[in-house]
């Protein structure tokens, strides 16, 4: 029998167990919520994290006419009792708003009409009711109509659950997937007043003093402030990344991973799967990024790059941490950056309560926002609010990384005097000016702090601010991390009109041991006669560089080497 496939992209709990596919077992998330009850509950996760594929599980669980052997062998059926009471009891409205990101207004709001219209046909059976009298089946009728009234839209969850309730004489349950998504895209694009005026009344009419509601549960990444959205609800409970209820219920804990690798027989990649998508915390537990480990163990079955990739943070524009990043010496200093980059910490206040016009507005919201948006995380238990934070991850470490080296080759562009010397030093074979130009167009960036962040990721980003500089010279071939000989050279640099191959090979010098990192650098060089491919080119003059890094000094030394093929 076959291995199960990898859920990739798949969001529907049943689809998910009848089609043969792995699943991480989160339906304890039904025990801890209804032990803990709570009238309206929102979830608030970093995306990705499986907010949508818990909401379809609950929507599973407590509907009325559910496939109850869904949850066979799962944690759940065990609490029998709760099963009995709770399970496939009660009438469930369930909607997801991560599809309404229009560009304007009314194409967000045709998108809101086009969601309630789609559970409303879900509901059709209603019109046979013998339970619901005339002007109650026009009302759903209107809810399945495209060309909705405003009044209709802001009261349609509270219809379909007083509807439900007078069909089955039960009250329902309301679910909400990703209720900020629509503010989200509205403040980016421009109509957030008319959004929020939309989603708040929505939410006012279902969720507050509704007669016909059991309890609510909404997802979301932001904790949007009460007073923006959640207009007279009273105290809705909150589940944020702080708290540590349901800690577990979102992400894969490390058991779980290790289950998943020994199950696709994948316990080599253990270590690496840890380094690059682990790290976060929320309340007491650390979890893994579950989106980022569902495509990895894709790949590590399917394709024989056995690199670790970006799926994460390839997935959105990472608008936030460009906006940090572009803070720096406007309220965020090289030292914090340097700190997070190179995987240290620093204590911050966090306002777990922002509204989606105003995370802008100042440094503190952005620290906020990085923390909610799963960019930062809490390297311990915070005391009050004040939370000691951290990139989580080599994932998250390397988008911080890339839109610093974005940054410097803006600032680099300005000083084409300072570029040009260096390159003209670099094919000149002096290592001593090379050393001192590039010392100082170091001192436009941050530097790598020694800590326990890898070797090979310190390397790589002074590897990336050598590229940013040599990317302004015209007329030279670039190229990085491809093989020749018997390796993979850092750089390799052709100048074909003046026959000149140049090869880089840069080191961390940890503890600014320089001159044995030069020498390392040069060593691999020859040993792997990472020249091989410019000697084929034609290259007659050979430049080979060991650059050693630490901090914002180096140290560079040259080694020439004539090739004539005669």
């Amino acid at each position: 029998m076959g291995k199960k496939k990898m859920p990739i992209g798949i969001e529907d709990f049943a689809e998910i167990i009848t089609q043969g596919f792995y699943y991480v077992d989160k339906t304890g998330m039904i025990k801890e919520l209804l032990s803990d009850w709570g009238k309206v509950n929102l979830f608030t996760r970093p995306r990705r994290f499986g907010k949508s594929i818990n909401m379809s599980m609950l929507k599973y669980f407590f509907e009325i006419g559910t496939e109850k052997s869904l949850f066979d062998g799962l944690a759940i059926s065990k609490e029998t009792e709760l099963c009995e009471k709770y399970m496939g009891q009660y009438p469930v409205v369930s909607i997801s708003l991560k599809g309404i990101e229009g560009a304007n207004y009314s194409a967000a709001r045709s998108m809101a009409v086009d969601v309630i219209n789609e559970e409303a046909r879900r509901f059709s059976f209603l019109l046979e009711s013998t339970n619901l009298i005339p002007n109650e089946k026009e009302l759903l009728s209107r809810l399945m109509d495209r060309g909705m009234e405003d009044g209709v839209l802001v009261s349609s969850l509270r219809n379909f659950t007083e509807l439900l309730e007078k069909h089955y004489g039960k009250k329902a349950i309301v679910l909400i997937d990703e209720y900020d998504v629509p503010l989200a895209k509205a403040n980016e694009c421009g109509y957030y007043d008319e959004m929020i005026k939309l989603i708040r009344g929505m939410f006012h009419q279902a969720l507050k003093t509704n007669p016909n509601l059991e309890f609510a549960v909404l997802t979301g990444c932001l904790r949007v402030s009460k007073e923006s959205i959640f207009t007279g609800l009273n105290n809705p409970k909150m589940y944020t990344l702080l708290d540590a209820r349901c800690d577990e219920q979102f992400g894969f804990t490390d058991d779980e991973v290790r289950e998943m690798l020994a199950y696709y027989d994948l316990r080599e990649y253990y270590d690496i799967t840890k380094e690059w998508y682990d790290g976060y915390r929320i309340g007491r537990a650390n979890v893994y990024n579950p989106w980022d480990v569902i495509n990895w163990c894709d790949q590590l079955l399917t394709n024989s790059n056995k690199v670790p990739r970006s799926y994460w943070t390839n997935s959105s524009g990472n608008e936030e941490v460009k906006r940090f990043i572009q803070k720096m010496g406007n309220g965020v200093t090289k030292t914090q950056i340097e700190r997070l980059i190179s995987g240290e910490t620093v204590q911050k206040k966090i306002e777990e309560q922002l509204t989606y016009d105003t995370m802008y507005d100042s440094v503190e919201n952005l620290w906020s926002l990085l923390y909610a948006a799963g960019y930062l995380t809490q390297s311990e238990m915070p005391s009050g609010n004040l939370v000691r934070l951290t990139v989580p991850n080599t994932e998250v470490r390397s988008i911080f990384r890339d839109y610093v080296l974005k940054l410097f080759e803006k600032k680099i562009a300005k000083d084409g005097t300072t570029v040009s010397a260096f390159c003209e030093s670099l094919k000149n074979g002096n290592a001593a000016e090379v050393e001192r130009l590039f010392a100082a167009l170091m001192k436009n960036t941050i530097s790598v702090r020694d800590t326990a962040v890898r070797k090979e990721f310190k390397e790589s980003f002074y590897h990336g601010l050598l590229l940013g500089i040599l990317g302004f010279k015209d007329g030279w071939s670039v190229d990085s991390n491809r093989e020749s000989g018997d390796g993979y050279y850092d750089i390799a640099i052709e100048i074909e009109d003046e026959e000149i191959g140049i090869v880089i090979e840069v080191k961390y010098a940890e503890n600014a041991q320089f001159e044995q990192e030069c020498e390392r650098a040069l060593k691999q060089i020859n040993d792997n006669d990472y020249t091989a491919e410019l000697k084929d080119d034609g290259m007659r003059t050979l430049l080979k560089y060991g650059v050693a890094c630490y901090k914002s000094q180096c140290k560079v030394v040259v080694e020439l080497e004539v090739n004539d093929p005669e």
